[in-house]
């Protein structure tokens, strides 16, 4: 089952894409320790950009 746990606005497509590589490039504890720094309970956060 597939969850979007972490979502972000950005001012433009183009810094929303450069942050998306940037993330990828992360160890994945430090992309678990962000998800957990803003939302504990990994919720769905799907309800947020519809």
């Amino acid at each position: 089952m597939a969850r979007l746990v972490l979502a972000a606005p950005h001012d433009g497509i183009a810094l929303a894409i450069a942050r998306e590589k940037a993330l990828k490039a992360w160890k994945r504890e430090w992309k678990i320790r962000l998800v957990e720094e803003s939302n504990p309970d990994w919720r769905d956060r799907t309800d947020l950009i519809l």
